[in-house]
């Protein structure tokens, strides 16, 4: 499993209008290929700041099945004129991992 994380940087008084794109734009990226789960988290610290946190079954169903469908360019064009700056996209994979046993 790869975690693609984004901290996204929304445009000041636009955050309703992104966050109702973004619940727009839940489908395509859902439907990808290898796609596996994902949640968009907003900052409590900063307005207009979410981490978007995807998980992939493996990179190339991120870099490759969803860049290059037609999905995504429907993504771009509902959620990318909201970020300034544009947002640097990273890839991880677990190292450790560790859960609270339920008591």
């Amino acid at each position: 499993m790869i975690l693609e994380a984004v901290i996204l940087n929304v445009v000041a008084g636009k955050e309703l209008e992104f966050e109702a794109a973004f619940a727009t734009a839940t489908p395509l990226i859902s439907a990808i290929e290898g796609y596996l789960s994902h949640e968009l988290q907003r900052c409590l610290e900063v307005s207009g700041k979410y981490l978007l946190l995807v998980r992939w079954r493996n990179l190339e169903d991120h870099t490759i099945g969803f860049r290059q469908s037609p999905e995504y360019q429907q993504w771009r064009q509902l959620l990318h004129h909201f970020y300034d700056p544009f947002p640097t996209v990273e890839h991880f994979e677990l190292a450790i991992a560790n859960e609270k046993p339920n008591s």
